[in-house]
């Protein structure tokens, strides 16, 4: 599984004030999304959320965001290495992500950038 990069989860109150600070901290220009009520902007290593606090209760739990070569891949990697699925892969609006738990607990989501 060869590893791409990873993804800093920022749950924030109010996207349109912190957005501008991101993309001039990072450099570059959101990309803005909307996935399951929450409202995503995904700037340089930062993918800032806001949204109910219920979905950002949840969206708390996940560490980071890593970003793979093939999601199928690494599921499979995952898996042999003692790691719980708890969801995918899945298609998401720029690639396929699974969620995974790893064997001391902490919870990361997988992505890639594969249609």
């Amino acid at each position: 599984m060869e590893i791409l990069g990873a993804t800093l989860r920022v749950c924030v109150d109010d996207l349109e004030t912190a957005v501008p600070f991101y993309e001039r901290l990072a450099g570059g220009t959101a990309l803005r999304f909307e996935r399951g009520g929450v409202q995503v902007a995904a700037v340089g290593c930062f993918l800032l959320m806001s949204g109910p606090e219920a979905e950002l209760e949840v969206l708390r739990k996940v560490a980071a965001t890593i970003a793979v070569k093939d999601v199928e891949e690494a599921r499979q990697v995952l898996s042999e290495l003692g790691a719980h699925i708890i969801a995918g892969p899945v298609p998401t609006p720029v690639g396929r992500n699974l969620i995974a738990m790893h064997p001391d607990g902490a919870v990361y989501e997988y992505v890639d950038r594969q249609a």
